[in-house]
């Protein structure tokens, strides 16, 4: 490129950056004048809550997604540059956030009986058996014959559907603490680590070098655990009724998934805030939100050089972020929004297959989202290593 092609468009990039702002500014402000505009819906716990209820959650939850839509939209279009964007659906991605967290904390937490189950839990034995034995069969089968070289891919495999099979593999409490159990849960995230390192680790370094793409994943993956923390209630800033209402520091032995671990509580009734922790909980939360963080990283790579390498965004990537709320921990959140939509009695079987800790889809859709994601960042990584592209990813800085 020649010297006085490149200095004009070197300020014809500093010239559109202020536009670009300024649209951006302007679907954030449209937003946020619908939210004005919304009354403030009457609740038992307004005082509390400072006046705000769930209705206002789910405005925020609009705000958040017309954000990220708009910012997509605006980029698409070349109407802001790739770095406003991301700054965009980040912003959007956290208003969404904090709306869902809003909405499921001001929201009644649905009761319901025996009754309503939707199969006996008699099913659960053989359901989470020949869920586990079918995908581990799968993962032999598919990684023998598409991936013979990898054989790590139909590991992983064989360990999920342990995962979901565990439970009745060893019948009665001698499966809460058992050998197994706690080699199952540690292994994962060694498993998927080394997966991603042999099989995506020069591109993810490379990715992490441009600090615009290093700040949108980890931001993303802060806040995707903070939700999936509030979501699925170890963390929670809304008063509850029957918690303690004195200072309470207590380590109590829990069941989180399959297995039972030590876990710290912490409740401070007078700001309100509760917290809860286990490693357990720290594994899932902190497998799922890094592999989150990955993947909108990579994202934020490909938007970053798209124009100046001939890169096309990828959907898979993409899907890892839209697609979050798959997760097992959004059931609380899902069960909700139903009771909102079709009435309690019709989301009653949708309540207890999320939320049924001993349902063996509960363990399905964390095993589900671990898998998609991690295949959603090494597809991504596969689809940079094209001949045709894998020098621009590396070296389009």
């Amino acid at each position: 490129m020649a010297p006085e092609q490149q200095a004009q468009r070197e300020n014809t990039d500093v010239h559109s950056r202020p536009r670009g702002v300024s649209r951006l500014l302007s679907v954030l402000l449209v937003g946020l004048l619908g939210l004005t505009q919304i009354p403030t819906a009457s609740a038992h716990n307004v005082t509390a809550t400072g006046g705000l209820s769930r209705g206002h959650g789910l405005l925020i939850v609009l705000v958040g997604v017309v954000l990220v839509g708009g910012a997509i939209a605006l980029k698409r279009t070349d109407r802001i540059s790739p770095t406003v964007a991301l700054y965009g659906v980040f912003l959007g991605i956290v208003l969404a956030g904090f709306g869902a967290v809003l909405f499921d904390g001001l929201s009644p937490d649905p009761t319901y009986t025996a009754s309503s189950f939707p199969f006996p839990r008699s099913w659960y034995p053989p359901l989470a058996l020949s869920i586990g034995f079918l995908i581990t069969i799968l993962s032999f089968a598919i990684g023998w014959l598409r991936w013979p070289t990898r054989p790590r891919y139909t590991f992983l495999g064989i360990l999920m559907g342990l995962w979901i099979s565990y439970p009745y593999l060893l019948p009665g409490p001698a499966s809460d603490s058992h050998p197994l159990g706690y080699a199952i849960v540690l292994s994962t995230p060694v498993l998927v680590g080394y997966i991603i390192w042999t099989d995506a680790g020069d591109i993810l370094r490379a990715v992490m070098r441009d600090p615009v793409a290093r700040r949108f994943g980890v931001g993303v993956g802060l806040v995707l655990a903070l939700f999936f923390l509030t979501i699925t209630g170890y963390l929670s800033f809304f008063p509850e009724e029957g918690a303690p209402h004195q200072v309470t520091i207590v380590v109590l032995p829990a069941i989180y998934q399959i297995v039972t671990w030590p876990t710290l509580e912490i409740v401070l009734p007078h700001i309100p805030f509760f917290l809860a922790v286990s490693p357990g909980q720290l594994i899932i939360v902190g497998s799922l939100s890094a592999l989150v963080g990955l993947n909108a990283a990579i994202i934020a790579r490909h938007w970053r050089v798209e124009e100046r390498a001939g890169l096309t965004q990828g959907t898979a990537g993409s899907a890892a972020i839209v697609g979050t709320c798959t997760c097992g921990c959004c059931g609380p959140l899902v069960a909700k929004i139903a009771v909102l939509a079709v009435g309690p009695s019709l989301a009653a079987p949708i309540y207890w297959l999320f939320v049924d800790s001993a349902s063996p889809l509960s363990a399905f859709f964390i095993v589900g989202s671990i898998l998609l994601f991690t295949g959603s960042l090494l597809y991504s990584i596969s689809s940079a290593r094209q001949p045709d592209e894998s020098p621009s990813l590396v070296t389009a800085d």
